[in-house]
């Protein structure tokens, strides 16, 4: 396949929210809806305040158009971030350079399942700043960029009443994805096992709305010597895939809800192999425990291909594994603004690999971008034609957009300049 051909979609991109994040909170409470300051502890960083605490991260490692040098982990000031990662406008503009159609957002401050926010005491401003979030993103957004956004909401993971209600809401509202704690007891809530969340689960199957579990909140299950670094971090993020999918399959909950739509995000795609071999073993051979914990009459296998799908940035063997898990399974991620990203050469990148594992022009296709259409039940070409969303295509529009590495002073001065002129 030509390079300018290719039609890229990701189901794993974030939102470094900006100050106007939260707009929609109820007019009479604007004076407690989470706002962007200077960290009152340091004030050299800016930070999300709510409830009268500093919550989550502003950044996380939102580095994507700083020099190598100067990529670190820790929480930063917008100033000093490529303006694609908080800027709509050029985040669009940064997606064209990429030659990337559309892009999933998870929130950053909010949680990439709205933890940070479900961490605070006062419930109620919490429920009204997850509603606002929707409004925002799910609302203004995806429609002021009709095609561009899978929309991708939050919902409340302490009240489930609210949560029912969010869930229906959004589903008005044209969502196709919510994101969900990969592992709940993870962050101090039941798990998907004990029955807490099903109505939430049934309401997200009956709005036809895509699960999504985001690694994040399951670190803490992955017990680390002290002299651990944040490279253990970052190698053993598929390890949380792997405890969520085995608590999702185990747990019974796809016996229990069986058309329910599970993407798992950020973990990668090579250990699912390994724990489907894994798993089917076990029920075959351990008799003994009277596991029954599948839908009658389908094999894990069968499972993963119809109620799953999992996304890669460049990995391999993943892709190698294909006649194992199904071509069907596998999508593609860009996690845009993050460290891991391959922007602005995510193409160059995922052709290489694809071309060297010998996929052919109608499985790149299917990695690219159909899988995603055919699982979130969203079509890529409903606002542009195909022929306009291409590679080739989205570049010639991004001729002028700089992928040029800059210093983070220098976004800073552009930043104070901008912020003069206006």
């Amino acid at each position: 396949m030509n390079i300018d051909d290719m039609v890229m979609v990701s189901i794993d991109d974030h939102i470094i929210e900006g100050p106007d994040t939260f707009k929609y909170f109820p007019e009479a409470l604007k004076d407690q809806a989470p706002k962007l300051a200077k960290d009152p502890s340091r004030p050299e960083f800016d930070a999300w305040v709510f409830q009268g605490a500093v919550v989550g991260n502003i950044g996380l490692s939102a580095v994507m158009g700083l020099p190598k040098d100067e990529w670190a982990f820790d929480p930063t000031t917008i100033s000093e971030m490529r303006p694609g990662a908080y800027d709509w406008d050029q985040r669009v503009r940064d997606m064209n350079a990429n030659g990337t159609l559309a892009q999933t957002q998870f929130p950053t401050f909010a949680g990439f399942a709205g933890s940070h926010l479900a961490s605070m005491p006062d419930k109620n401003l919490v429920n009204l700043a997850i509603k606002a979030y929707n409004d925002y993103y799910v609302g203004d957004i995806c429609n002021a960029y009709p095609g561009r956004f899978i929309p991708l909401g939050v919902v409340s993971t302490f009240d489930i009443d609210e949560a029912v209600k969010e869930v229906h809401r959004l589903g008005k509202m044209g969502c196709r994805t919510i994101s969900l704690p990969e592992t709940p007891y993870g962050v101090g809530l039941p798990s998907y096992a004990s029955g807490y969340w099903d109505p939430v689960l049934a309401a997200m199957v009956d709005n036809n709305i895509v699960a999504s579990f985001h690694i994040g909140g399951g670190f803490g299950l992955l017990q680390r010597p002290e002299t651990a670094r944040i490279d253990d971090m970052i190698v053993l993020a598929s390890a949380v895939s792997m405890i969520c999918f085995n608590d999702i399959m185990l747990g019974g909950v796809i016996k229990k809800f069986p058309d329910l739509k599970v993407a798992m995000s950020e973990g990668g795609v090579g250990w699912v192999s390994f724990l489907l071999d894994r798993i089917e073993r076990h029920i075959d051979n351990q008799l003994w425990t009277g596991l029954d914990c599948l839908p009658k009459g389908m094999t894990a296998t069968e499972v993963w291909k119809k109620n799953f799908i999992a996304c890669f940035i460049t990995e391999p063997s993943g892709l190698d594994s294909r006649s194992r898990i199904g071509i069907e399974t596998i999508a593609w991620e860009s996690d845009y603004p993050h460290s891991d990203s391959t922007w602005p050469y995510s193409p160059e990148r995922l052709l290489g690999e694809l071309n060297a594992s010998g996929l052919t022009d109608a499985e790149i296709n299917m990695v690219t971008h159909e899988n995603v259409a055919r699982f979130f039940d969203w079509d890529p070409f409903q606002h542009c034609s195909r022929e306009q969303a291409t590679v080739g295509a989205l570049r010639a529009l991004a001729a002028d957009v700089d992928i040029t590495p800059t210093p983070k002073a220098e976004y800073r001065r552009r930043y104070d300049e901008k912020l003069a002129n206006a």
